[in-house]
């Protein structure tokens, strides 16, 4: 004989009170998140202030053994440390590869020279119209221009470079962009020397074999290619005396006088010669908060980036808004004004 209705109903409802009581029920979770109007736990408000909206942080830097890689290397290690982001380097003929793959939108940043820089925004020398899309982060360090030679070719002053083999850097590089505009304010053209487009490693390889007289390699000093080569080699560093430099300056402002100090290559003397800010650069496209938080990162680890490379002891909070060329962006922005 079949039971009654209700009393089938009166188990089922007894038998999901004691499932409830026991914790049993199959009622779906509440979301995790805050409900509308309440703030989110500490803890959640953390774990997103450790992100950056940007999936990759790629920096473009220059050759394998310049300052610009040797420092991008460990800015970028602690980049994905920090914020878990796809962050590495790429190496590149430099700072006019290196505006044209951020005009690209291949790289979120650049490390590339203030005569280039300045070049992109205003649409001269490489560029033949105006970058829109890159913004400046700070100034960093001075770039030394290093021209260099043997003791056996002869050349002892700048103007001796005429009639020379001469490397002038990577085409199209920031050495060979500075390189050009040094030679004209001597009087010297292209025409009047025969010019190899040689990186920082190729011409110290190129001076070594005796298939060039004297080579351009404008960096952060020391250059790693030189300090090699000066181990086995009778290496003369040539003096850019200010004169040239001022007149220079007059056109082409970011042109500083600056000096290589004795011992730097077995040099016995200071040396002079002239100078050119390196600039951090970022596409416009990132967020204001994304270039804060790099920005921040970036500073608060100067310590880090001079361990890997020297030549970022030079870079500074205090001069990293002096000589800007380009617009700074947004984020830098506010994290200076933080600072004031």
């Amino acid at each position: 004989m079949r039971k009654p209705l209700i009393a089938g109903l009166s188990t089922v409802f007894l038998l999901g009170t004691v499932l409830t009581a026991c914790g049993g029920t199959t009622e779906t979770p509440a979301p995790s998140s805050a409900p509308a109007g309440q703030e989110q736990p500490a803890e959640a408000k953390e774990a997103e202030s450790d992100k950056l909206e940007t999936k990759f942080a790629t920096v473009a830097t220059g050759g394998a053994s310049g300052p610009y890689n040797i420092i991008a290397t460990s800015l970028t290690d602690i980049y994905s440390k920090t914020y878990g982001v796809n962050s590495k380097t790429q190496t590149t003929g430099a700072s006019v590869e290196n505006i044209n793959l951020m005009k690209q939108e291949k790289v979120e940043m650049a490390f590339v020279m203030s005569d280039v820089l300045s070049d992109a925004v205003n649409g001269e020398g490489s560029f033949t119209e105006k970058v829109e899309n890159v913004q400046q982060i700070a100034a960093l360090y001075p770039n030394y221009v290093q021209v260099v030679t043997s003791g056996s070719t002869g050349i002892e002053k700048f103007e001796d470079l005429k009639g020379k083999r001469i490397a002038v850097g990577a085409q199209n590089s920031g050495v060979e962009v500075s390189a050009r505009n040094l030679l004209e304010a001597h009087g010297i053209t292209y025409n009047d020397i025969q010019v190899d487009y040689l990186g920082y490693a190729e011409a110290a390889d190129g001076m070594k074999a005796g298939k060039i007289d004297a080579a351009f390699l404008t960096s952060g000093i020391p250059n790693a290619s030189l300090m090699e080569l000066a181990q086995s080699f009778d290496l003369k560093i040539v003096p850019i005396e200010g004169a040239a430099i001022e007149e220079l300056a007059k056109t082409k402002n970011y042109f500083v006088t600056g000096t290589i100090p004795a011992g730097t290559y077995k040099n016995d003397a200071d040396i002079p010669t002239a100078a050119i800010m390196n600039a951090l650069v970022v596409r416009t496209d990132l967020s204001e908060d994304d270039v804060y938080k790099m920005t921040k990162t970036f500073f608060e680890n100067l310590d880090s980036l001079a361990n890997a490379h020297q030549a970022a002891k030079d870079i500074s909070l205090e001069a990293a808004q002096k000589g800007l060329v380009a617009p700074l962006h947004p984020g830098a922005e506010k994290f200076y004004n933080e600072k004031k």
